[in-house]
């Protein structure tokens, strides 16, 4: 099955699945009262593998799951059957994992909430957002970070960028809600032929029915997300919380706790009122691209 067929066929995707299965399992335990380290000890773990469980970080083994309902006090036989099949449907692979060798667990587990979110809230200082990136400003991107990679290798990864758009085109594509930074459009990632490339590409993207482009302008000086780029998913299972993507150099950060996401929906709402408003956001690309001449 190809990468495009995978999206939007999984009925959320495995990634999502397991944040599911986990939030259930936490209700559960919540309800009956019981810590992660009692839980760990009933299924020979730890405190942390039920806390992994239960965030949706890592697969299930039915066994687990059986364990772990039991001690919960479910009896209830259509009850465990459905878990279990949760627990299978979390395990299966996901539509990236042909590039699996390339990829840390922390942006595997990106990949699948993306796949699944109904909304994708995000603010990029420093390139255009990678569900938005021509094939050449992705290559550009990529070999910042992996310059010495041989040409497969490099490939495989445009691929796989370019296979992550597709979801916008799927019949259930998220809705793509994106904010960037003017340096965004002046930084010639890959050289000025590159970038006139890409600030042309997010000129037809402004007329996609799920995409709504902003730019932030340098202007506007200090701002509601000075701090850094983030991405807050949301998901269309009520038992599932929005979450909060933070990328670092070598990893990324998860955030879900409502302290956290409320003060991220905060900035994201300031940032969306500071920045030009998506009417002048073509005019704002057409100028970048009469200034690169």
């Amino acid at each position: 099955m190809s990468a495009a067929q995978h999206h939007g066929a999984s009925g959320g995707g495995p990634i999502v699945r397991r944040m599911q299965l986990g939030g259930r399992l936490r209700a559960l335990r919540e309800a009956r009262g019981l810590t992660r380290d009692e839980a760990g000890w009933a299924i020979r773990g730890s405190e942390s593998k039920i806390s992994r469980m239960e965030l949706g970080r890592v697969g299930f083994k039915e066994r687990d799951v059986t364990d772990l309902l039991k001690l919960y006090g479910v009896e209830d036989q259509a009850v465990h059957a459905e878990m279990l099949a949760l627990a299978r449907a979390a395990n299966a692979p996901g539509w990236w994992a042909r590039y699996a060798d390339l990829l840390p667990p922390w942006f595997q587990n990106y990949l699948g909430i993306e796949e699944a979110a109904t909304l994708i809230r995000t603010y990029e200082v420093q390139f255009v957002p990678g569900l938005l990136q021509t094939e050449a400003y992705a290559r550009a991107v990529i070999m910042l970070g992996h310059a010495h990679k041989d040409a497969r290798e490099l490939d495989r990864r445009v691929e796989l960028r370019m296979a992550r758009k597709r979801i916008l085109d799927s019949p259930d594509a998220p809705r793509l809600w994106a904010v960037i930074d003017e340096a965004v459009l002046r930084r010639p990632i890959g050289g000025r032929d590159v970038l006139r490339e890409q600030i042309e590409e997010l000129l037809t993207l402004v007329d996609h029915p799920k995409v709504r482009l902003q730019v932030m302008p340098f202007w506007s000086g200090g701002h509601a997300a000075a701090g850094g780029a983030f991405t807050i998913l949301r998901f269309p299972l009520a038992d599932l919380p929005d979450t909060v993507y933070v990328e670092q150099l070598t990893s990324a950060i998860y955030l879900d706790k409502r302290d956290d996401l409320d003060r991220y929906t905060a900035a994201a709402g300031r940032l969306f009122i500071e920045a030009e408003p998506p009417d002048r956001t073509p005019e704002i690309l057409r100028g970048a691209l009469t200034d690169l001449g």
